[in-house]
Order: structure tokens, then sequence, then C-alpha cells
């Protein structure tokens, strides 16, 4: 499988859970692309340059898109896809979310968006 994946956030916050991921892994083995998105940026121009990233990234088996914020302006940037075939998206970007999506980079894009969520889910804790 070649699915790829898209990190949208606000400007910062991919590119240093991108940067964690790869020093952890010491690899990415996914096609990956970043897009932040600040808070006053203007969507409809920004979906263009979006829907360019998202059809650069697709090989042939989709994209998975991790949003960081549900109900922010980069989620609400990327659900306007969400209909697109071939697009699975995950909100509340993490570094656990993103490492066990760049740990199961050969499942389908169907499997993998469920590890990304489950990884970043199971990554919270509560200790006593």
């Amino acid at each position: 499988m070649k699915v790829g994946l898209l990190l949208v956030s606000h400007p910062g916050i991919a590119p240093a859970l991108l940067n964690n991921a790869f020093r952890i892994l010491g690899s990415n083995p996914i096609k990956t692309s970043i897009l932040e998105v600040a808070m006053d940026t203007d969507l409809d121009k920004l979906a263009i340059e979006t829907e360019k990233m998202i059809n650069n990234l697709d090989q042939g088996d989709g994209v998975l898109i991790l949003a960081d914020l549900y109900g922010s302006s980069p989620c609400n940037l990327v659900y306007r896809f969400k209909d697109k075939q071939h697009i699975r998206i995950v909100s509340g970007l993490n570094l656990s979310m993103l490492i066990r999506a760049m740990n199961y980079y050969q499942d389908d894009l169907e499997t993998l968006a469920k590890k990304a969520a489950t990884g970043a889910t199971e990554g919270i804790r509560i200790d006593q």
C-alpha cells in the first residue's frame, strides 16, 4: 500500500511533531506533506493549494489527513474534502497518532486511519 499522509495544523505544530517522529523512528516510510493554516487565512484560497497537495500525495491508495484541532481553521479546511474518494481525516493530531500512522504505513487507508486514531487515544493515560 502507498497511502500518502497530510499533516494539517496551526503554524509550528505539524513540523515539530514530524521532526520528533523522525528522531524517534529514524526515518519516514510514508510520503508526507505539511500544511500550516493560520487563524486568519482565507480558507477558500487555501483550498486550491490543499487539493493540489492531496492529489500530489495520492499514489493510488488514498491520503490520510491528520488535522490538529477539531473545529479549528485547519480542520475546517480539510473537512471540505471529506467526501472525496480515497481520503480519511483524523483530528486531534498528536505525536502518538503520527508515530502509529508511520509505523503502519503499509496498511490500507481505512485501517491506517483507525490505527492512527487508536494511537492517539491509547497514548493518553491518567496515572494515580
